[in-house]
C-alpha cells in the first residue's frame, strides 16, 4: 500500500473506532439512567473498509541549505542602473537603495558601502544596512570621491585594507590601480597609482600578508608582494596565468577575483567574449601566494549547464561562490567550490535578476563599543590621544599627539593643519577634531584617516581625509564631540553665542553638509562636551552654566525623521547635600558610564583661575533630574586642576587634560576613590592640552 492509500486507510479505521466508541459510551449511558445492570454485550462485526484515497502530489524542491548571510548586489541595466539590492543567502531581496553608481562594491570596516560609478566616481554610502528601503544617496549623509585630480576614468572593481584604512580600485579606463586613504573625499590626488600591463577589472588584498592581486582583462592575474609596505609597487612580483594540464593557457578575459586565505586559493571568473552568453568559466587556483607563470588550473567549471555567460563579479562565502552573471540575467551559486569534478556543472541555486554588476557579502560592524563607551575595566590600551591649542600659535598648534598609557612617552604625532579643538575617534582609527577660525568666523572638523594608529609625523591631506565646513554646518566655535560609528553620528558642541547647540552630522558627509539634526537647550545655555551613549540613545551635554542637559532616544528620533529636539528632557544640577554647586562653575569635560550609571565631570570654575579646577562623580543618573548629589569631589592645589577642559574615561581609570597647568594626568580607579585633595597617579607636561581621548588596543587588530 502506498503512503497515500496508508493515510487514507488509517483515516478510516480511526473514523470507525471512535464511531464504535460513541455508541459504547450512549449505551452505557442509557443504561445507567435506567437503573438497569447487565454484562456486556457481544462486540459487533467490524465495518467494511474504505477504498484506498489517491496518491498526493509531490512537494516542491526545498532551497539550499546556506548559511545565513546578507549580500549587497549592484545592477546595471536599462530599468535598474544606479541601485543595489540587498539579498539574502538565498537571493531574495530585502531592500533597494539608489546608490545612482553602477559598478563594484565593497565594505570598509565601519559597515559604509564603497562603490564605484563608471562616470569617473567613487561613492561612500553611510552605513547602509541602517537605511531605509528605496533611500537614495544624500551628500548630507554621504560622500564621493570624484574630479580632475582623482584619475579616475572608469572604475570597476574595489578592495578595501582594513588596518591601514586604504582602497584600492581597479581602474579599467585608465590602465592602473588607484590608491585613496577611505576617509578622501572630493577631487583628491591619488596616494599612488600602479599602471597594469592590461585593463584590470577587480582586484583583491591580503591583508595579512600586504598582498595585492589583480584580474586583467588579458586573461592573467598580476600578483604584488608587499604592495602598501613598498609603496604601491609599480611592478607586479609575478603573473599567473590560468592553463590546462597541458601547459596551455585557458583564460581569456577573467573579470570577478577573490584570495581565500584560509584555503590560500583564488578563484576567478572570466567572461570570454562580452557578446557571448554561452563561453563564461570559473577557474579554482591553487597556492595563490606562490602561485606563477601558466598555472595548471586546480578546478574549472563551464559549459551550457553552469549558465556561466558574462560572469562579471564572485563572492566568497565559506566555501559558497555566488557570481553575478551579467548576460544570462542571474545570480549563480555553486557550493563547494574548491571540491569537486571540472567541467559542466549545474549551479545549486539560480535566481533570475536584471543585469547583475558586481556582488559582496554586507560588511560586518566591530563588535566593540564606542571609544567613548569603554566598558570594559582594565581595559588595554595602545595609548592616549592629546590635542593641542595654545592661545598664540606655535610648534604645536593643529597637532594630535599619541601618548603611553602610563603618560611617559610620545609614540607619534599628526597635525590636522587647523586651530583645533577637541578630538574624537571612531572603531576604524580614524580622527573627528573640530576647529575655528576668528578671521572667518566658519568652524568644522576634521575627519583623518587612521590617526590612531600608523599616521606619525603626518599632516592632513586630501589624498586621505576630508572636512566638513561651510557656512550650511552652522559650525563657528564648535567644542567638544563624539563619534557613534554604528549610527554613523558625529555629535558636536557647537558653543557660538548666537546659536549654541548639537549638531549632529553624518560620519560620511564632507564638504558644506547641513547637519542632520540639531539638539538646543532651554534659556539658551551654551555647551563645552558631549557624550553620546549609544546603549541607552542618550545625550549627555556638558553646559558652561554649570549643569548637564539629557536629551533621551536621540537616535530614535533621528531614524523616525525629527530635525529638531528642541529641550532636553532632564536638566541635572550637581549639588553638595542637596545644594547646587557654588558658583563660578562651568562644566566642560563629560563622560557618562552606562555599566554603573555615573556621570563623570570636570569643572573648570573660572576659565581665569589657574587652581579652582574639579572632578566630579554622580552617581544613578540616567533617569535623574533637578539636584543631584556629588559621589566623589577631587579638587585641591595636590590635584593641579585648575581648567580641567576635557576628560575620557577608560572603563576603570580617568585621563584629563588639564589646560591652565600644561598637564595630561590620569587618575586611577576613579569611581571606587574617595576622592579630596589628592594627587593623580600620572602626569606628564603637554603645550595646552585641549582634549584627551584614549585608544584601546584592540584598534590595531
Amino acid at each position: 500500500m502506498n503512503k497515500a492509500n496508508l493515510i487514507t486507510h488509517s483515516a478510516q479505521k480511526y473514523t470507525l473506532k471512535h464511531t464504535l466508541s460513541f455508541s459504547a459510551l450512549t449505551l452505557a449511558v442509557l443504561i445507567g439512567i435506567t437503573g438497569c445492570s447487565s454484562d456486556d454485550g457481544e462486540n459487533g462485526v467490524d465495518g467494511i473498509a474504505g477504498t484506498d484515497g489517491l496518491n498526493g502530489t509531490d512537494g516542491t524542491n526545498g532551497s539550499p541549505g546556506f548559511a545565513s548571510a546578507t549580500f549587497v548586489l549592484a545592477n546595471n541595466g536599462e530599468s535598474n542602473t544606479g541601485t543595489i539590492d540587498l539579498i539574502n543567502q538565498n537571493t531574495s531581496k530585502l531592500k533597494t537603495f539608489n546608490t545612482t553608481a553602477n559598478e563594484g562594491v565593497a565594505f570598509d570596516s565601519l559597515g559604509n558601502l564603497l562603490q564605484a560609478s563608471e562616470s569617473a566616481s567613487i561613492k561612500t554610502i553611510c552605513q547602509l544596512a541602517n537605511r531605509a528601503d528605496g533611500a537614495e544617496f544624500t551628500s548630507n549623509t554621504d560622500r564621493e570621491i570624484t574630479g580632475t585630480n582623482t584619475t579616475l576614468v572608469n572604475p570597476k572593481g574595489i578592495a578595501v585594507s582594513q588596518k591601514s584604512g586604504l582602497i584600492f580600485i581597479a581602474d579599467f579606463g585608465a590602465m592602473q590601480v588607484t590608491t585613496f586613504g577611505a576617509t578622501a573625499a572630493g577631487d583628491a590626488t591619488p596616494l599612488g597609482t600602479t599602471i597594469t600591463e592590461a585593463a584590470p577589472w577587480d582586484v583583491d588584498y591580503d591583508e595579512s600578508n600586504d598582498r595585492l592581486y589583480v584580474a586583467l582583462t588579458n586573461g592573467d592575474v598580476a600578483v604584488y608582494d608587499n604592495f602598501v609596505g613598498g609603496e604601491f609597487a609599480a611592478m607586479p612580483s609575478r603573473t599567473i596565468t590560468p592553463s590546462n594540464n597541458d601547459g596551455v593557457q585557458i583564460s581569456v578575459n577573467i573579470h570577478g577575483i577573490v584570495y581565500d586565505s584560509n584555503t590560500n586559493k583564488l578563484v576567478l571568473s572570466d567572461v570570454g567574449s562580452t557578446t557571448d552568453a554561452t563561453d563564461g568559466s570559473l577557474f579554482v587556483i591553487n597556492n595563490a601566494s606562490t602561485a606563477e607563470g601558466l598555472v595548471s588550473v586546480a578546478r574549472s567549471i563551464a559549459g551550457p549547464a553552469t549558465m556561466l555567460g558574462n560572469p562579471v563579479d564572485i563572492s566568497l562565502e565559506g566555501s559558497d561562490l555566488r557570481v553575478a552573471e551579467k548576460s544570462n540575467d542571474a545570480v549563480l551559486v555553486f557550493s563547494n567550490i574548491f571540491s569537486g569534478q571540472s567541467g559542466d556543472i549545474t549551479p545549486d541555486l539560480v535566481t533570475s535578476t536584471i543585469k547583475p554588476e558586481s556582488i559582496s557579502k554586507l560588511g560586518m560592524q566591530n563588535e566593540m563599543p564606542d571609544i567613548s563607551d569603554s566598558d570594559t575595566a582594565n581595559l588595554a590600551l595602545l595609548g592616549v590621544a592629546v590635542s593641542s591649542n595654545p592661545s598664540t600659535a606655535g610648534e604645536t598648534t593643529g597637532q594630535i599627539s599619541r601618548l603611553s598609557s602610563q603618560l611617559n612617552t610620545e609614540i607619534g604625532n599628526y597635525n590636522a593643519s587647523q586651530t583645533i579643538e577637541s578630538v574624537a575617534f571612531d572603531k576604524a582609527g580614524n580622527s573627528y577634531t573640530t576647529f575655528d577660525n576668528s578671521t572667518t568666523s566658519i568652524g568644522g572638523i576634521v575627519i583623518s584617516n587612521k590617526v590612531a594608529i600608523s599616521r606619525d609625523g603626518q599632516t592632513y591631506n586630501t589624498n586621505q581625509d576630508s572636512i566638513i565646513t561651510g557656512s550650511n554646518t552652522g559650525l563657528i566655535s564648535p567644542k567638544g564631540l563624539d563619534v557613534a560609528s554604528d549610527s554613523g553620528m558625529i555629535l558636536v558642541a557647537e558653543n557660538n553665542e548666537d546659536t549654541p547647540s548639537i549638531s549632529i552630522f553624518s560620519t560620511c558627509t564632507t564638504g558644506d553638509a547641513s547637519p542632520l539634526m540639531t539638539l538646543t537647550f532651554a534659556n539658551d545655555a551654551r555647551p563645552w562636551d558631549v557624550d553620546y551613549d549609544a546603549n541607552t540613545d542618550r545625550a549627555f551635554v556638558a553646559l558652561t552654566n554649570g549643569t548637564v542637559a539629557v536629551f533621551d532616544e536621540v537616535k530614535s528620533k533621528l531614524m523616525a525623521g525629527s530635525t529638531n529636539i528642541a529641550v532636553e528632557d532632564r536638566l541635572i544640577s550637581p549639588a553638595n547635600a542637596g545644594a547646587a554647586v557654588e558658583a563660578p562653575s562651568n562644566i566642560h569635560g563629560v563622560d557618562y558610564d552606562s555599566l554603573s550609571d555615573s556621570l563623570i565631570l570636570s569643572d573648570v570654575g573660572s576659565a581665569t583661575i589657574a587652581d579652582d579646577g574639579k572632578i566630579y562623580v554622580l552617581n544613578n543618573v540616567a533617569t535623574a533630574s533637578g539636584l543631584v548629589n556629588i559621589s566623589t569631589t577631587i579638587s585641591g592645589p595636590n590635584t593641579l586642576l585648575g581648567n580641567p577642559v576635557d576628560i575620557m574615561y577608560t572603563g576603570t581609570d580617568l585621563y584629563v587634560a588639564e589646560k591652565s597647568n600644561n598637564v595630561v594626568m590620569r587618575f586611577n580607579n576613579i569611581l571606587s576613590i574617595t576622592g579630596g585633595d589628592i594627587s593623580a597617579d600620572a602626569s606628564t607636561a603637554f603645550t595646552a592640552p585641549e582634549s584627551v581621548a584614549i585608544l584601546p588596543a584592540w584598534l590595531n587588530k
